[in-house]
């Protein structure tokens, strides 16, 4: 209270003193040395400082030295992995602020479809804004600076029509590209005469920057566009597919791949002309455009086959938007040709597989056996990856075109594939198992045009040899689903040794005698339903006196089970034709047989064989 009462005294003495001595009161003022101007001017800096307050208030910032030549150099640094004009302007605009205190930057392209430069500006405080100038407005400064290609200075901004903004001197310098404007930049100060010949320099110098990434964006898309169909190409299909299948990944949603192709088109080339069946292709084309989704993707994967990518879209979708593209194309006519017919193929993500060649491979293998199956009721058959049997002939044969078509594309090997379906394959009945299996011996004989159908020939006179000697049925099943698969590891022969048309080297003896260690180890240990097989495959070439192979077994060593299979697949051999003999007669094969009992085969087992040989059917 004392204090206080001191202090309204003191304060009282200084209004008297001042009131009495004026030139005092000017020199020593109680409210300035009490620190309450200092405050007020401290508040309006801090609203000259505030973007809400930055309209209003004047200019009143300094402008630092410029050193041009640093500023270019930073220029140069920055610019450094830019890829994009916003990159460009954002780099220029701290550059500017920081270094030359401007008040804003702004940058307008020209935009020739509308006729107008769209201007994006941004002002010291991180403010935005977007605007339109129309050619139209001659009057414009910034049309003016377009169209005369010349340096335009202004001492306020109001042309920008820009509400808010900081009132500012204003310098325009068109952005000038070889011979052409293609826009303005515009700086919020005033521009001396050493900074006008860096402010032309640094324009060009964007104007050109603006101009390659145009060039490299026109050269990317023409590098990933179809000429014909205006979709993506084969390459530029397999980016997107690789961006869109990580995305469905991080997502963990489902994405589906839906292939199309042009049934006849080869005829349609052939009799009616290519410009006829490049008709047919635009058409498909231009129908999947019409009824995609924007998020939707499609590339001419081959020659006469569309692709689709369908991001977040299960089977089911996939097959209703298939449906819908090929009921509209049926009821296209074209002239000559008629109705448009495709044929489709779906695979999904995750479901049929993760892996994007794979992937690809399932829709086109589907899209064959659409093909395989025709018209039902007049309309496309639509086949999905998961509608059908992979070890049915048609589903096999379309999977082996696939890779014969695709394998220098796609790297995946048919043998290779087929092993590792049929060991993740998850087995319903014996009947499954005994149908994988033949698809699979199939496959192994189909490498060797000299042994065609082998195996299942192999395998029924296992079986007979089998019953002949009065073993369980539960063993003759046995033996007969393993003497198909007795020569399943020539699956990593490779061809030029399986194939060859004369007598093999030693070399090449080597590597064929191979093949019951691979069909054991590569093949059948992996499958837990099928280890009990092994033996059979591992030593149906051990001989009785053991100089066979792979471990040179002897005698009753070698399992019963592949004794059986060594004198049944001996058999054929030699009943068949190879391309350095004639097949032989049952009688000299059986004569054969027995010279050879007892020390290559089992001879009990070439007794009883010779006794049913005759009555086996011969035919290869």
């Amino acid at each position: 209270m004392e204090k206080s009462k001191q202090a309204n005294k003191n304060n009282t003495e200084a209004v008297k003193s001042a009131a009495s001595n004026p030139l005092k009161s000017r020199v020593s003022n109680p409210i300035a040395d009490s620190g309450i101007i200092a405050r007020i001017n401290n508040i309006n800096a801090q609203k000259t400082n505030n973007r809400l307050y930055s309209g209003y208030a004047s200019n009143t910032i300094s402008k630092k030295s410029s050193d041009i030549a640093g500023i270019i150099n930073e220029l140069n640094t920055a610019l450094k992995n830019k890829h994009t004009a916003s990159d460009l302007f954002t780099v220029l605009h701290d550059l500017f602020t920081d270094k030359l205190n401007c008040l804003f930057t702004a940058y307008g392209l020209f935009h020739e479809k509308s006729n107008c430069i769209n201007l994006k500006l941004q002002n010291k405080f991180g403010s935005t804004y977007s605007s339109k100038i129309f050619m139209s407005d001659e009057s414009n400064p910034v049309v003016e600076s377009f169209k005369k290609a010349s340096v335009i200075t202004r001492e306020d901004d109001k042309f920008l029509n820009i509400p808010y903004l900081q009132d500012s001197p204003s310098y325009i310098v068109p952005l000038i590209s070889i011979d052409h404007c293609i826009g303005v930049l515009i700086a919020g100060m005033e521009v001396t005469e050493a900074e006008s010949s860096m402010f032309s320099f640094i324009a060009n110098y964007a104007a050109m920057f603006i101009d390659n990434i145009n060039l490299k964006e026109k050269a990317s898309k023409y590098d990933n566009t179809d000429n014909l169909t205006s979709l993506y190409n084969h390459r530029g299909f397999q980016e997107v597919l690789s961006k869109e299948l990580q995305r469905a990944k991080d997502n963990k949603t489902n994405l589906s791949i839906i292939m199309m192709d042009v049934n006849n088109i080869s005829k349609i080339n052939r009799e009616l002309g290519h410009a006829k069946g490049d008709e047919v292709i635009r058409l498909l084309a231009d129908k999947i455009k019409q009824n995609i989704r924007s998020n939707d993707k499609a590339g001419r994967y081959g020659g006469d086959e569309i692709a689709i990518i369908l991001p977040d879209t299960n089977t089911a979708d996939a097959k209703y938007l298939a449906e819908y593209i090929t009921y509209t194309l049926s009821c296209c006519f074209v002239d000559d040709v008629g109705p448009v017919k495709v044929s489709v193929g779906i695979s999904t993500y995750p479901e049929c597989t993760e892996n994007q060649e794979k992937l690809l491979v399932l829709a086109e293998q589907a899209m064959y056996i659409s093909q395989a199956k025709g018209y039902k009721e007049g309309m496309s058959a639509i086949i999905s990856s998961s509608d059908y049997n992979f070890w049915s002939n048609d589903s096999l044969n379309s999977f082996a075109e696939v890779l014969a078509k695709r394998h220098s594309q796609v790297g995946i090997n048919f043998e290779e594939e087929l092993v590792h379906k049929f060991n993740n394959e998850q087995i319903s009945s014996q009947n499954h198992l005994m149908e994988m299996v033949t698809s699979l011996a199939g496959a192994i004989d189909a490498k060797d045009p000299y042994t065609k159908g082998h195996s299942t020939s192999v395998s029924r006179y296992s079986e007979a040899l089998a019953r002949a000697i009065n073993l369980p049925e539960e063993e003759v099943e046995r033996i007969k689903l393993g003497a198909l698969l007795h020569d399943v590891g020539k699956i990593g022969i490779p061809e030029n040794v399986l194939k060859k048309p004369s007598h093999l080297s030693d070399d090449e003896w080597e590597i064929m005698k191979q093949h019951p260690v691979i069909g054991a180890e590569k093949v059948l240990a992996p499958n837990e339903a099928l280890r009990d097989l092994i033996p059979m495959v591992k030593y149906h070439h051990e001989h009785f006196d053991g100089s066979g192979y792979p471990e040179k077994l002897k005698g009753e060593e070698i399992p019963l089970s592949a004794r059986i299979v060594s004198v049944a697949d001996a058999f054929h051999a030699l009943i068949s034709d190879r391309p350095y003999r004639k097949g032989l007669g049952v009688e000299k094969a059986c004569e054969i047989l027995k010279m050879g009992a007892g020390t290559q085969w089992d001879s009990d087992l070439v007794r009883q064989f010779i006794t049913i040989a005759p009555s086996l059917s011969t035919s290869i």
